[in-house]
C-alpha cells in the first residue's frame, strides 16, 4: 500500500492561501481543487469538500482508501490527506496540463491532437484500467474530464470518489447507479449491477470522444433519435459513415486499416451487453497490435 503522508490543517492553509479563490484549478461533483505550494516547493493539489455531508465524508474516505491501494503512472497519486476536519481534505501530485476532455474540444490547443498521440493516450488509459481492475478496483466514473494530462500529454487517471473494490469471489455489486450521462453503461443503469465491463464501456465513449473530437451528448444535428455519441458512433460505423465522423487529422496520418481496425475496438467496448464487451486487459492486447503497425508516410516521405 503506498505510504500517505497525514498533513495538519495549518500546513494546507498555508499551501493554498486559506483557500483562496485564485487557487482553485478545478471543479466536481464532490469538491473543489486547490493548487497548493508545500515549505519544500513542491507543488500539490489539495482536494476539499463542497459538503459537510455524510455522503460527502464516505466519498473521500473511499478515495483515499482506493487511491492508497493503487500506484500506477498512469493513475493521479495520492500524496496525503488531512483528518483534523469533519469531511478529510485529500492531497494530490499536481498534474499540470489540463484535462483530457479541455485538449480534446480546445479547437486552439489542438498542436498535441495526432494518430499517434491518441493511440498513445488510449494505450496508457487501457493499461492503467488493466491495472486497477486487477487490484480488484471498478472506478465507474470514466470520462475525459477525469483524465489529466501532463506536461508531455501522458494521462493519468484521476477522481476515484465514486469507486468501488470489489469483494473476493465476486464478479459485480450492487449498487445505486453512479455515473455521468453519455458515458454510463447503459446495462448498469437498467440492472444496477455494476461490474468491470462498465468502465470499459465508459473507456469506449472517451475513445470515441478522441477520435472524433464530439461531446459525448450530441447538439441536435442530423441524427434522427440518437443523442449520444455511443449510438452515433455505432450507427457511423454500420451505416459505412466512419469517415464522415472521424477527426480529419487522423485520416491524413493513420491507414484506413487502422481506422477501421480501432472503430471496430470502440463499437466492442460500447456493446449493449456487457458479456460482448472485451476485458481491458484485451483492449490493451489489441491496441498494443495496433502501436507496432505503420501509419501513412509523411507529405516529406511521399516526394522521396
Amino acid at each position: 500500500m503506498e505510504q500517505v503522508k497525514v498533513f495538519t490543517i495549518d500546513e494546507l492553509m498555508v499551501a493554498t492561501k486559506n483557500f483562496k479563490e485564485e487557487r482553485i484549478i478545478g471543479r466536481g461533483g464532490y469538491g473543489t481543487v486547490y493548487k497548493g505550494l508545500l515549505p519544500n516547493d513542491q507543488i500539490v493539489a489539495v482536494k476539499r469538500s463542497k459538503f459537510m455531508d455524510e455522503g460527502q465524508i464516505e466519498q473521500f474516505i473511499n478515495e483515499l482508501i482506493l487511491l492508497a491501494r493503487t500506484k500506477h503512472p498512469n493513475v493521479v497519486r495520492l500524496l496525503g490527506c488531512c483528518l483534523e476536519v469533519e469531511v478529510p481534505l485529500l492531497v494530490y501530485e499536481f498534474i499540470s496540463n489540463g484535462t483530457l476532455h479541455d485538449h480534446i474540444h480546445n479547437i486552439d490547443g489542438a498542436s498535441w491532437y495526432s494518430w499517434s498521440n491518441c493511440l498513445q493516450i488510449a494505450m496508457d488509459l487501457a493499461n492503467a484500467l488493466t491495472y486497477i481492475h486487477s487490484i480488484p478496483i471498478i472506478h465507474r466514473d470514466i470520462k475525459s474530464s477525469n483524465i489529466l494530462l501532463d506536461d508531455s500529454h501522458t494521462p493519468k487517471i484521476s477522481d476515484f470518489g465514486a469507486s468501488r473494490l470489489i469483494p473476493l469471489n465476486h464478479t459485480h455489486l450492487s449498487t445505486v447507479v453512479q455515473g455521468t450521462l453519455g458515458y454510463l453503461d447503459p446495462e448498469y443503469f437498467f440492472s444496477s449491477q455494476l461490474t468491470e465491463k462498465s468502465d470499459v464501456y465508459s473507456f469506449g465513449v472517451v475513445l470515441a470522444e478522441l477520435l472524433t473530437r464530439t461531446r459525448p451528448l450530441l447538439p441536435v444535428r442530423q441524427t434522427d433519435q440518437n443523442c449520444n455519441l455511443a449510438a452515433y458512433f455505432i450507427q457511423s460505423i454500420q451505416e459505412d459513415n466512419l469517415f464522415d465522423i472521424l477527426d480529419s487529422q487522423l485520416i491524413v496520418e493513420a491507414t484506413q486499416e487502422q481506422l477501421i481496425f480501432i472503430a471496430n475496438l470502440v463499437q466492442r467496448c460500447l456493446s449493449v451487453k456487457g458479456d460482448d464487451r472485451p476485458t481491458m486487459m484485451e483492449v490493451a492486447i489489441d491496441l498494443g497490435e495496433l502501436c507496432k503497425q505503420p501509419t501513412n508516410l509523411s507529405p516529406i516521405e511521399r516526394e522521396m
